[in-house]
């Protein structure tokens, strides 16, 4: 069985962690071939939008640990750095949006695979574990930078050391994602999401990304003067054109992500 199902629709580069026996756990085949479609969305110019979800009832439910039983340093250290380090810096450098739609449990690197993605959607059914602690490991893929500036340091570090589920709402209602969908139309939902952001003007929406990734790192008049700079790319694109010729001739704007 592939472990990555990938197909390309409506501007949408749909990606679907594969291995629904296992609730999709993380292995190192699934880690490059998720790592190899990324790379295949980032350079085809018909893919405006990724959308990432899992098969059968859960999203990822973390390292497969039959794959890490008595590991050596350099194991460890490999797996981190090339399975998950690699696939985060993917998911935050590509100038593209990038859509996690949780269908179901997110335990462990696969609750912060998902928070690393630029939209965060969820079936009501899904929840979010921090599950490290329960194996003696620190939360990693991301875990310690994105979850406390999600939902503040003081709520990061309860979930991380408890381990406590968090159902979709109480997710959505913490700011850890964007929103949640009941169970029966969460399929249709999030995609109609990702198709929408596909025809939206997906250039001036990477810029955006690229801010959001530096903002962090500046404080407010470096983040202005970088506002600046970004902004006369995204003035200078075709996507800038069209919206304003659009918006003056009163007829819906026709974007190309350039």
């Amino acid at each position: 069985m592939n472990t990555i199902l990938f197909n390309k629709e409506n501007g949408v580069g749909y990606i679907t962690l594969n291995r629904p026996d296992k609730y999709n756990s993380y292995n190192r085949e699934m880690a490059l071939s998720l790592q190899a479609c990324l790379d295949e969305c980032e350079s085809d110019d018909e893919v405006r939008c990724i959308f990432i979800t899992g098969a059968g009832k859960g999203f990822c439910s973390g390292q497969d640990l039959s794959d890490a039983m008595n590991p050596t340093p350099e194991d460890f250290e490999r797996m981190v750095r090339e399975h998950y380090n690699a696939t985060i810096l993917r998911f935050r450098n590509i100038e593209k949006p990038i859509i996690a739609a949780v269908n179901g449990v997110a335990a462990g690197a696969g609750a912060n695979l998902a928070l690393a993605c630029d939209i965060v959607l969820a079936s009501e059914s899904a929840s979010f574990i921090q599950a490290f602690s329960k194996i003696g490991l620190i939360p990693d893929s991301g875990g310690t930078y994105f979850l406390p500036r999600l939902v503040g340091m003081q709520r990061a570090a309860a979930l991380m050391m408890t381990a406590d589920k968090v159902t979709a709402s109480e997710a959505a209602s913490m700011g850890m994602i964007y929103k949640y969908f009941p169970d029966d139309v969460f399929e249709t939902e999030s995609k109609k999401m990702a198709v929408y952001l596909a025809q939206m003007p997906t250039k001036g929406i990477g810029l955006t990304k690229r801010l959001l990734n530096e903002t962090y790192n500046h404080n407010l008049e470096d983040q202005l003067n970088r506002e600046k700079e970004v902004q006369m790319l995204a003035g200078a694109s075709y996507d800038f054109k069209e919206g304003v010729q659009a918006f003056l001739e009163k007829r819906k704007p026709v974007f190309k992500g350039k």
